[in-house]
């Protein structure tokens, strides 16, 4: 393989590597790729392979020349775990890529497995970074980064607003960027954010999952109702159903500690560290996983999995607010 490095642009380079710990990145580099083989030929076979599918040998199978010459998208996951006979075959097969195979290296980055990122490196492949956002800050540039993709004017303090209400993970920014976008015509402001994420209190997606988590089962089935007789979205009363016990989860594993330097621990801002404090009196970690699964059957429910959106949504709410009480006599 030539040494020449490959364009960010050249979605078809014959490898890719993508390197990072966010899982919404790195899921995002690959999605491109399998999107511009697609293009190219509709009909590209798509391998989405784990270190434990790329024993010895496997290599020489997927790339070894097809009847119908069709082209193929390798995906490799968490190359940084491949067996060393393996890598030692990748290596080889980067200086001689097979024609119609685009290979998608997918590497936490970091000392293990490095001689591989620097093999493929020193190949010339396409690089696309992914690393995990730690600061606020970094949060922030990606907000306005998702709003400058999906082609909107968002204002600063909308973007500020958003990453305050929804937190770390990036693939919830991500969704309520996205949820903003097609719901909303024009600029998106701040009292835009407002009026989806913590508008009126007994309209908010926030104000369902602040009073199941707080076990206050008849008073989060009443902003259930009211929230859904006005319109907001079911998705977005799971996400913040998730948001709401993922935070339980996270404070109550955490070290002691000043909310400021809690907030800098866990991703969150440090009103929020204290208003989930609040929320935890009665929470065990049975608890926790008991409301996490009814999260994660209620999310199932409102994307299709099942036949009434409302009812595993009040499921749900009923659920996390009992578990809210587990340890309260």
């Amino acid at each position: 393989m030539a040494t020449k490095k490959s364009s960010p642009d050249d979605l078809l380079a014959p490898v890719t590597l993508a390197v990072g710990q966010e899982d919404l990145l790195l899921d995002r580099a690959v999605r491109e790729v399998v999107a511009a083989a697609r293009a190219a030929d509709a009909d590209t076979d798509v391998r989405d392979l784990a270190p434990e599918q790329l024993q010895p040998g496997a290599l020489a199978e997927l790339t070894s020349p097809s009847l119908f010459a069709e082209r193929k998208v390798l995906v490799m996951r968490n190359a940084q775990d491949l067996p060393a006979d393996t890598i030692k075959e990748i290596k080889a097969y980067l200086d001689h890529p097979a024609e119609e195979i685009t290979l998608v290296v997918l590497h936490a980055g970091g000392a293990k497995g490095k001689g591989l990122l620097d093999a493929a490196r020193k190949a010339g492949a396409r690089e696309v970074a992914c690393p995990k956002t730690t600061k606020p800050a970094e949060r922030l540039t990606f907000v306005r980064q998702e709003f400058r993709t999906l082609g909107r004017s968002a204002t600063p303090e909308a973007c500020q607003a958003l990453v305050d209400a929804i937190g770390s993970d990036l693939r919830e920014l991500a969704s309520a960027a996205a949820q903003l976008t097609a719901d909303v015509d024009g600029t998106i402001d701040e009292a835009v954010v407002g009026r989806y994420y913590t508008g009126r209190a007994e309209a908010s997606s926030f104000t369902v999952a602040d009073r199941a988590v707080e076990g206050r089962a008849a008073e989060a089935l009443e902003a259930l109702r009211w929230s859904l007789s006005t319109g907001v979205a079911p998705v977005l009363i799971t996400s913040a159903l998730a948001q709401g016990v993922r935070a339980i989860g996270k404070l109550s594993s955490a070290r002691g500690g000043r909310p400021a330097d809690l907030a800098r621990e866990l991703g969150m801002p440090p009103w929020k560290i204290d208003r989930v404090r609040q929320q935890m009196r009665g929470w065990t970690p049975d608890g926790v996983s008991i409301a996490l699964r009814a999260v994660a059957e209620a999310d199932a429910g409102v994307k299709g999995g099942g036949d009434d959106p409302e009812y595993a949504l009040e499921k749900a709410v009923v659920t996390i607010a009992r578990a809210a009480r587990m340890r309260r006599p």
